[in-house]
């Protein structure tokens, strides 16, 4: 879990998470945090890992390479995505190099959640651009995707120490420099739909039009970078 000021749910996400029977650790990466968020998770049962460099892709790999399990799950320490989607990730794991979650359908983002249509629908267009940039022709076989964000992931040990040299992204456009680096590499992805919940505190960075905006073009600039950048 990436972690910057979440003192008001990281306790409750981090014990959420410990209680699921598929979990043997829980890693916050704290980048900076200055309103208790490292002490409170590690009084909850947390490993803490200080990231002094600030950026929510810091903070996410610091986490990642901490991890000692062959199964990574990526997530948020906001309250919005819940343990009980690591099962529902968990069972396609057999088949796939990682498998993302997304906010896909209605029925499972609740009313109150941080889901507006401008984010939908910037996500939405920015995965179909990625997905028919990458795949060309397989994009009807392989993969599709409906979100280009959304955190919560699983991913094989294997496939992470493969991709994880090549992360460059230390900022908020974190998640698809990671995807467009495993669709080089040919990477097996599936994408499927996940509960997405009202998040605890404010977002860093939807609840500000314009930083959404200036996210939504570092992320077009990312996937169109990595499509033509070598990965060896």
């Amino acid at each position: 879990m990436p972690a910057y000021n979440e003192a008001k749910a990281i306790e409750e996400v981090v014990k959420d998470y410990l209680s699921c029977p598929y979990v043997d650790e829980v890693i916050v990466g704290d980048n900076n945090s200055v309103d208790g968020t490292g002490e409170k998770a590690a009084q909850a049962g947390a490993k803490v890992i200080s990231v002094p460099k600030q950026g929510y892709g810091y903070a996410c790999k610091a986490a990642l390479d901490a991890c000692s399990g062959d199964y990574l799950v990526l997530t948020e320490s906001d309250g919005s995505l819940p343990a009980e989607n690591v099962e529902k990730l968990l069972v396609y794991m057999d088949y796939f190099d990682v498998v993302k979650g997304a906010r896909s359908n209605h029925f499972l983002v609740t009313p109150d959640a941080d889901w507006t249509f401008a984010l939908m629908f910037a996500n939405w267009a920015l995965a179909k651009y990625m997905q028919v940039l990458y795949l060309g022709t397989r994009v009807f076989e392989d993969v599709s995707m409906r979100e280009v964000g959304g955190t919560q992931r699983i991913i094989k040990r294997s496939a992470y120490e493969q991709i994880a040299p090549h992360l460059t992204e230390g900022k908020s456009a974190f998640l698809p420099d990671m995807v467009t680096i495993m669709l080089k590499k040919r990477m097996r992805i599936l994408e499927i739909p996940i509960v997405y919940r009202a998040r605890r505190g404010e977002s860093k960075i939807t609840g500000n039009r314009f930083r959404a905006a200036m996210l939504a073009f570092r992320m077009f600039r990312i996937i169109t970078r990595n499509r033509f950048k070598a990965f060896v």
